[in-house]
């Protein structure tokens, strides 16, 4: 078992790694954007501003060895400013490694540049792998298959979902689509093609749909553009803004926002009424419905928490920021992108209660009708 593990980290390592190298050498040359290396902070220079009273800009001259791109190798001297006004500033020490805008003459050589933000990505590649090797060392076989079905998952939102959306199709179809094709596939990986997924890949669909059907009645008569948050509003200022559906691209941020809690509720319910059934084939109907409904409210509390408290907390800096400036409860709930994270929490968690007696009941009848065809024949 130890010798399939490490094989397998071995072969994630392998992947990962080459992951990193893409981005690394990423071909965003288009934008004149590369990798460098603080080699050395030539000056700092420190001033007070004109425009407050004891702020001060700070203009550091860097020497920068660029690491990737078709400029590999050179070197270049850029400036970075540090203004105490703004909360977010940039600050570098030699041998940290930076993103770069470069700037060229009519030749192609390199004038100057800019620093854009500080390489963090090689950190989030070690945080991966090892969330992987978690997953491996304690689910084993499970977890290289939990493995598969993010990375399959992913791809279909990145891959698929986003460049429709870009190219106009309508995300509500979209989000339901994949969605069902994710809860499919996912669970068919995980438990194998057998009575129990199936069971589960219902009781997720049923669960997901309903949560859409929340969210769009809700979002009908609340008046929900879609447009409350800063990064929608940039959005619709792309040349294709126009052709986007807002309040079908917030359907489907909720729609994928509920799916993973909403499979995990309705694959623990599938697979306790399944060893239920195993470990007592004679149950009757009501008894396995009872049983299922009795492990589906143990869930629903803490998955529905779940829900609420991540939502809540992508959101804690907005909340924050009235609390600061004393708004009221009625200004804080009306503003449209509250409303839109307040709707995306609770159709979650609606369309995860209905989970609950859509998987029992499902599960029931499939696990019993299974037994009573075997007992025919």
């Amino acid at each position: 078992m130890v010798k399939k593990i490490l094989v397998i980290f071995i072969l994630i390592m392998f992947v990962c790694i080459n992951f990193n190298s893409v981005i690394a050498e990423d071909n965003i040359e288009k934008s004149d954007l590369v990798r460098g290396k603080v080699v050395e902070i030539i000056s700092e220079d420190v001033e007070e501003t004109s425009y407050a009273e004891g702020e001060t800009t700070t203009t550091q001259v860097i020497q920068l060895k660029i690491i990737s791109g078709d400029h590999k190798n050179e070197e270049v001297m850029v400036e970075n400013y540090i203004d105490s006004m703004f909360a977010y500033n940039l600050h570098v020490e030699e041998g940290d490694t930076v993103l770069v805008n470069l700037e060229k003459d009519e030749n192609g050589e390199v004038i100057t540049g800019y620093i854009s933000e500080i390489v963090r990505d090689k950190y989030l590649l070690y945080l991966v792998i090892i969330f992987f090797l978690l997953l491996i060392i304690v689910g084993g076989l499970k977890g290289l298959k939990s493995i598969v079905t993010l990375l399959i998952t992913g791809l279909a939102v990145i891959k698929v979902m986003l460049p429709l959306i870009l190219k106009g199709y309508n995300p509500i179809y979209l989000s339901i689509g994949i969605s069902v094709v994710v809860i499919a596939i996912t669970l068919i990986i995980i438990s194998g093609f057998n009575k129990k997924a199936l069971v589960a890949i219902i009781g997720t669909s049923g669960g997901v749909i309903a949560a859409g059907i929340i969210t769009l009645i809700t979002s009908h008569f609340a008046n929900l553009t879609g447009l409350g948050s800063e990064e929608a509003q940039m959005l619709s200022l792309l040349p294709q803004g126009d052709t986007f559906n807002f309040e079908g691209i917030l359907f489907a941020g909720i729609i994928l926002g509920a799916l993973g809690a909403v499979m995990d509720v309705s694959m623990s319910i599938a697979s306790s009424m399944n060893e239920i059934k195993i470990s007592n084939p004679s149950i009757s109907n009501k008894s396995l419905i009872k049983s299922g409904m009795n492990v589906g409210k143990d869930i629903m509390g803490t998955m529905s928490n779940t829900l609420i408290l991540a939502y809540t907390g992508g959101s804690i800096h907005l909340m924050l920021l009235f609390m600061a400036h004393d708004f009221r409860l009625a200004e804080i709930i009306n503003r449209d992108m509250i409303a839109s994270e307040i709707v995306r929490a609770l159709s979650g968690s609606i369309g995860l209660i209905f989970t609950i007696p859509i998987t029992t009941l499902v599960a029931a009848s499939l696990y019993n009708k299974i037994k009573k065809s075997e007992d025919v024949k």
